[in-house]
């Protein structure tokens, strides 16, 4: 009895199992400030700062920074990476909106007249993945 109680308690677990992204942002130009990486999971949000699924940021380190993203149940996710190189916790821009600071997205890249859409950097997690991303 005492084994089938803890197997009906353990089967909800197995279905919403949880995975982890590393993510490898190459080109880091600096080791001032931070990189950080909001994940999304629908298009209807991507890009908004108040829409963000998950977020994390690390160090930045000149050449290669390392973030890893624990605790994602499987389902359809985009990357948005930018270096906040002068540490003030904002994505910086210039009158037009522009970034002044370097960013990256999972498999989308910034187009000549904005930002990817969230489906050019879309990606399917099923398992643990790792990502490279280039600023």
């Amino acid at each position: 009895m005492k084994l089938l109680t803890f197997f009906l308690f353990l089967f909800p677990c197995l279905l919403l199992a949880q995975h982890n992204i590393s993510v490898e942002i190459n080109n880091v130009k600096t080791s001032n400030g931070t990189i950080n990486v909001a994940v999304y999971d629908e298009s209807e949000g991507f890009l908004k700062f108040d829409q963000v699924y998950k977020a994390d940021s690390a160090l930045a380190r000149k050449g290669k920074t390392e973030l890893h993203i624990t605790g994602l149940p499987e389902g359809e996710y985009a990357l948005a990476i930018y270096h906040d190189e002068n540490g003030n916790n904002k994505l910086d821009t210039n009158w037009l909106g522009i970034p002044k600071e370097d960013i990256g997205f999972s498999y989308g890249r910034m187009k000549t007249f904005g930002p990817p859409q969230f489906k050019e950097c879309a990606f399917t997690l099923t398992n643990n993945q790792k990502i490279e991303i280039s600023l």
